[in-house]
């Protein structure tokens, strides 16, 4: 079985199902309102825009991909903090019963992360406003105390809805820790972990992670790609565009684990319900497979079916599709 470690976000998401005449009426409302397919960090957001909510589920991009990593049969573990409010909603509880080892979350005052998705009814694309709560407490200093459980792992996930600092303490530890590999006086072992960072929302701070030396592997999706273009043009690891129904290019680089041609993975058709975390379900079975020794084309063409299988149920983490399932569509 194969580790993966997921550095990132823990959230409570408030769902809406809505109409596209209720998605205008709110985008002309509000001008930091998501286009479809978005996702936008803000710092609040108005009562009466939460209160528009009515169905609430546990998510965050690092627990939303630890769940899916656990899912694709990896152990599984996320790093992360929530608030004082987490026991209100089960979120420890709702992690660990998928699977997902929680032993380092940390508690800090004040609520747990939100996220406010609005799903249209009609094509189940999502419009993702998020409010960071308890994810703007990871630092730096987090990493450094939780190094050892990065670099215990397989594969590493990350995403960029914790502050930049945290983002790139975990690498900064990560790659310390590469320098001290092997030496005579008690350094740590074996090869560094695969990194894969997922680059959203989109914004300044993924362009400056993706500099890393540490990060192999980056998942954008088609609008994040044309965002972070300045940025993908100069990454020199794996870029994996993920495009929904017309599935995945791959473009590699000249480091990481896959330096051969090109390639694109159609997804099989579905009739999606709720498209909401979709790249989340591809990374962690990415991850999961690359954790568990699969060669890269393979695990790409695993994880572009076990995402498109993820629409075609509400939620995320209550979506994950069973890993045998997903196997059985893969060619």
């Amino acid at each position: 079985m194969g580790r993966v470690a997921s550095f990132g976000s823990v959230n409570v998401d408030h769902v809406r199902y809505c109409e596209r005449a209720w998605l205008a009426e709110t985008a002309d409302r509000y001008e930091w309102f998501p286009a479809a397919g978005e996702t936008v960090a803000v710092e609040s957001v108005p009562a009466s825009f939460a209160a528009a909510f009515d169905r609430t589920f546990l998510g965050g991009k690092g627990a939303n991909q630890a769940v899916a990593a656990a899912g694709a049969d990896a152990d599984a573990t996320v790093l992360g903090a929530v608030g004082a409010d987490a026991d209100e909603y089960g979120v420890r509880e709702g992690l660990a019963g998928r699977g997902v080892d929680v032993t380092h979350v940390a508690t800090v005052p004040g609520p747990t992360g939100a996220a406010y998705v609005a799903v249209d009814e009609a094509s189940g694309e999502n419009h993702i406003a998020i409010v960071a709560g308890a994810n703007a407490a990871v630092d730096r200093a987090y990493a450094r105390r939780h190094v050892d459980v990065l670099w215990d792992a397989d594969c590493v996930l990350l995403q960029n809805e914790l502050p930049e600092d945290a983002v790139l303490g975990a690498l900064d530890a990560l790659a310390d820790a590469a320098e001290t590999a092997g030496t005579d006086s008690g350094g740590r072992s074996g090869e560094r972990p695969t990194v894969v960072y997922d680059p959203a929302p989109a914004d300044g701070a993924a362009g400056r992670v993706l500099a890393h030396e540490c990060v192999d592997v980056v998942t954008p999706n088609a609008g994040e790609y044309e965002r972070l273009r300045a940025a993908m043009d100069a990454f020199d690891g794996v870029v994996v565009q993920t495009r929904g129904a017309d599935g995945v290019v791959v473009t590699p680089g000249s480091r990481g684990p896959w330096t051969g041609a090109a390639f694109e993975r159609r997804p099989p058709a579905v009739d999606p319900v709720d498209t909401t975390g979709a790249g989340d379900v591809f990374d962690g079975f990415l991850a999961a497979e690359l954790a568990c020794g699969a060669g890269f084309q393979r695990a790409v063409a695993v994880a572009v079916v076990a995402a498109a299988r993820s629409t075609n149920s509400e939620g995320v983490q209550t979506a994950v599709p069973d890993r045998d399932r997903v196997l059985e569509h893969v060619d």
